[in-house]
């Protein structure tokens, strides 16, 4: 049977990146193993935390200067409270974002990428994958009750998981996909709902990887660990046979 590695080696295929709350310590171990074992996606798709790894490492940003970014991360990088409808007003976090992010726009990224949002005042997710890039990836990553809105041309949005949790809404019909799924583990979801269940459709291929340290705020050595994690299971999962769900 055809291993993983060998199917994202046969053609162009592009990297999906669920949401996740702060999985995008996660996403990034994925990135890095991707680049060790030298497979390179050619497009990005992604919502809220998979919109930061994505949008960052579509704009420019390698892998090891990912990790090196959320190796030196802290608490008083993105933590400044305000009142409103969220504990934090999210500009700390947007400025270091727009510093990051090596271009200002889609249209100078290497790659293709499409960002999931949810625009409050129409109740609906749309994909953004064309204007501004900062605004679009600090927007994506906007979790309720956690950041107050992100406003753009005049409307409110907010964390594209709230209704696109695998941060598929772009991608098009049988488009080859390795779409990483950070099954939710919050306590408010039950056992068995949709959230935990892998995506399944067509050309697509969800990578699950088991036993990831859960992290936040106040866990941020968690995400640590979770990065180097997924960095190894990746490479594990490389060599497996490939089936619409490789867990590793």
């Amino acid at each position: 049977m055809q291993r993983l590695g060998d199917w994202l080696a046969a053609e162009p295929f592009g990297l999906a990146l669920s949401s996740g709350f702060f999985g995008f310590f996660a996403h990034t171990g994925v990135v890095l193993g991707l680049e060790r074992a030298g497979v390179r996606p050619s497009w990005l798709r992604g919502s809220s935390a998979g919109a930061l790894v994505g949008g960052l490492w579509a704009a420019g940003l390698d892998g090891p200067a990912l990790r090196d970014e959320l190796l030196r991360l802290r608490r008083t990088d993105f933590w400044d409270p305000a009142l409103g409808p969220g504990l934090l007003r999210g500009d700390r976090f947007g400025r270091r974002l727009a510093d990051l992010l090596p271009v200002d726009r889609f249209s100078g990224c290497r790659v293709p990428l499409a960002v999931s949002v949810f625009d409050v005042l129409a109740g609906r997710t749309l994909s953004l994958e064309r204007g501004l890039l900062a605004p679009a990836v600090r927007a994506s990553c906007t979790f309720p009750g956690l950041f107050q809105p992100t406003w753009m041309a005049g409307r409110p949005l907010l964390d594209g998981g709230i209704l696109d949790r695998p941060g598929l809404l772009g991608a098009r019909p049988g488009e080859r996909l390795l779409h990483h799924h950070l099954a939710s583990r919050s306590p408010w979801r039950r056992a068995d709902s949709p959230a935990l269940a892998p995506p399944r459709r067509p050309g697509l291929v969800a990578l699950v990887l088991g036993d990831l340290p859960r992290s936040g705020p106040f866990k941020l050595e968690a995400g640590r660990r979770a990065l180097t994690h997924a960095e190894e299971a990746v490479l594990r999962a490389l060599d497996r046979p490939v089936t619409d769900v490789v867990r590793a």
